[in-house]
This record gives structure tokens, sequence and C-alpha cells, in this order.
């Protein structure tokens, strides 16, 4: 028991001396293209992000240190803008946060709609 509590007390020592900066490193975010046929191909998928929010970490979550992957496809309009959002996986409460902050999000136009997975880590260590 007094390791675990020296464990938990470093731990929270060293969650409060985490700079924003930090904060921001920990909440990666990916896309990629669901099936690009080829390399080539995969250009022509790939929608350039031209506006991002990350999303706000659930304080409960982080205070409990509790992360996790959250992955999300997304369908991008034409326009640019974020027609629908479908959770592929994750903890709802992480799903929940992340999707706010995609529904935001804004990409270059292009000809057509285009489906993406987004994956987004929550780490409550930074």
């Amino acid at each position: 028991m007094g390791e675990q509590t020296h464990r938990l007390s470093f731990t929270m020592r060293l969650a409060r001396h985490l700079s924003a900066l930090t904060l921001s490193l920990a909440l990666s975010v990916w896309v990629i293209p669901i099936s690009p046929a080829s390399a080539q191909k995969a250009e022509k998928l790939t929608r350039k992000l031209v506006y991002k929010e990350n999303p706000t970490y659930p304080l409960e979550l982080r205070h409990a240190h509790i992360g996790g992957v959250v992955r999300l496809e997304i369908v991008i309009s034409a326009r640019g803008t974020i027609d629908s959002i479908a959770p592929v996986g994750g903890n709802p409460v992480l799903v929940e946060a992340a999707s706010a902050a995609v529904r935001k999000w804004k990409y270059a136009p292009a000809d057509g709609e285009t489906t993406t997975l987004v994956q987004i880590t929550f780490d409550p260590l930074h």
C-alpha cells in the first residue's frame, strides 16, 4: 500500500508540472484515408486540414488517470465541413469530447465528399 501511495503521489506531482504544450502534444491526431487503392490515389483522397480544434480532456477522466484512443470515421463534404461522425472505438466519454472538437474541423474543398478515419489519443500523464 505504501508503494502504491508513493507512486500515486509522484504521478500527481508530475501531472501538476506538465505544461500546456505537453498536453497539446498528448492529444495527437492522425488523419488516415480509409481504403486507398494506391499511394498515388491516397494523395488524392487525403484532404488538407485547414482548421483543427484540439479536444478538451474531460477533467474527471484526467484526474482519475483514464485515457485511451478514440477512433472516429468522419465524412467530409465537398465544401470541407464535417457531414457526419461515427465512433469506431474508444471510451464513450472520450468519444464525446473528441467528436465535439472534430465537428468544428474544416478541410480544403474538393470535388466530392471524403471518408476518413481519425485517431485521437488522450494521455492523462501528459
